[in-house]
């Protein structure tokens, strides 16, 4: 068993079946049951827009836009296009902000361990990355505090700003405010070029091919983008952790639509083939499988049968993983295309994504700052029914954000919620398949006498995991 694990946001567990010096089978347990869906039960619908940001410390505003979304549904109205922006502008943000912390914090210092003090790039993985000292976490973690002062200007605070409303923002924008937001990210933007890639957040953004990976290790310029591809590469992170090669994506209200991609190929994405197995959590109703909208989170607290409190959702009744890889490949980006069907989703893939999918983040952030006109309105003011139902889909920093919402005589009859981690760390369905790291894992290499596998870690890692909006 390994864990609990250290720099994961929650507690994680994960059963190893090993043989031959490496992973064959594997159970990933969420081992903390919250219950955020049954505390919702019976309150006013608008009490979702306080609740679900406690959801998670690190993703509050995906978990607010998902609310106001399903809230605008449930109201059949949608904010003007000044209120959407914004809406939009602190979701970019927060992820963005993600991104930068998985990279610095979560992923790398791994890479500083012990473990590897003989390889040639340890020396420098070790001065900017090790764990609470290196000199690139604390540049990251000021460069994330400074980049937060959006949420200063348009959302009041961070976590858990309750200017997100179903119908726009609270909080107007002046044209004061826009030059300042406008200054900020300009001033991020300075900070990824010249620590974290070396070059201008334009060229990373198009990169499209796999050699030019290849060619950046090998010639690009000095950065921790450059340092990880030499890593990737020594270690073979291009054969390591892939999965089934599924991917789903809801899109944004800045980003091409949502949709899937399997067997080399995109598709289009049926929200209503989407149903939750509970066979192997620790929930009442093994029976069958639950769409969101006709759901529940009952613990059993006698079951013998699971072992974890994380449901398993599945697409058309197969697994999917979700995250920067499924964006960029929705989204039709050369290069994790070609990443997708050479090597599929690796950890390499994994990395790789987010960091080009920030890049592009960090610039389409400005055009929209931008695009908001100081004189138009902010919201639209709606009335929400007395019954109905709803969904809010959206997109945190680890993937596919959906909340299901169903209201009966103005109270909140159901509310279910299905977390990029939910399906990434998902266990086993009814038919005995396991979720995408579940998959992911087997065939990793362990090592003689190691208790905590580092290309374990890395593997799960990779997922970037949220394990508290996991257990909900």
């Amino acid at each position: 068993m390994v864990g609990p694990f250290n720099r994961v946001e929650g507690d994680l567990e994960v059963h190893l079946d090993v043989a031959g010096g490496a992973v064959r089978a594997a159970r990933v347990n969420s081992p903390l049951f919250r219950g955020f869906e049954r505390i919702l039960e019976g309150r006013d619908p608008r009490d979702a827009l306080v609740i679900v940001p406690r959801i998670c410390g690190i993703c509050s505003v995906s978990q607010s836009v998902a609310a106001a979304r399903a809230l605008e549904g449930l109201a059949g109205a949608a904010p003007p296009p000044n209120g959407l922006l914004a809406q939009e502008i602190m979701r970019a943000v927060e992820n963005i902000g993600d991104h930068l912390t998985h990279f610095h914090v979560f992923f790398m210092p791994d890479f500083a361990r012990a473990a590897y003090a003989g390889r040639p790039w340890f020396g420098q993985a070790e001065a900017g990355f090790k764990a609470a000292a290196g000199s690139a976490v604390r540049e990251a973690v000021a460069a994330r505090s400074n980049l937060f002062h959006v949420f200063g200007i348009m959302g009041g605070k961070w976590p858990h700003t309750l200017t997100i409303q179903p119908g726009g923002v609270s909080r107007a924008v002046d044209a004061r405010d826009k030059v300042r937001l406008g200054a900020i990210v300009a001033d991020f933007k300075r900070f990824l070029e010249g620590r974290l890639y070396g070059a201008p957040l334009e060229t990373v953004a198009a990169l499209a091919m796999p050699g030019e990976l290849e060619a950046w290790r090998d010639h690009g310029p000095a950065g921790h983008f450059r340092l990880f591809l030499e890593i990737a590469a020594d270690l073979g992170l291009d054969r390591l952790g892939r999965a089934y090669d599924r991917f789903l994506s809801y899109g944004t209200g800045l980003a091409p639509a949502g949709g899937i991609w399997q067997a080399g190929a995109a598709g289009a994405l049926d929200p209503a083939l989407i149903a939750e197995d509970h066979s192997h959590a620790r929930m009442a109703g093994r029976e069958r499988r639950h769409h969101p909208f006709d759901g529940s989170t009952v613990p059993d607290g006698a079951d013998e049968d699971g072992y974890t409190w994380c449901k398993a959702p599945r697409l058309a009744g197969l697994p999917f993983e979700t995250g920067a890889v499924a964006r960029q490949l929705v989204g039709g980006q050369p290069l994790i295309r070609a990443l997708a069907a050479g090597e599929g989703g690796t950890v390499r893939t994994r990395v790789v994504a987010r960091l080009v999918e920030l890049a592009a983040a960090v610039l389409d952030l400005g055009q929209a700052i931008r695009r908001l006109d100081v004189r138009d309105a902010w919201f639209t003011d709606i009335r929400l029914p007395d019954s109905g139902r709803a969904m809010g889909l959206t997109e945190a920093a680890r993937g596919a954000l959906g909340h299901w919402l169903r209201v009966e005589g103005g109270r909140i009859a159901a509310y279910q919620i299905i977390a990029p981690t939910t399906w990434n760390f998902s266990p086993r369905d009814s038919d005995g398949v396991p979720g995408p790291l579940e998959a992911a894992l087997v065939g990793a290499p362990v090592a003689d006498g190691e208790r905590t596998p580092v290309a374990v870690q890395h593997i799960v890692r990779s997922f970037d995991p949220c394990m508290v909006c996991t257990v909900h």
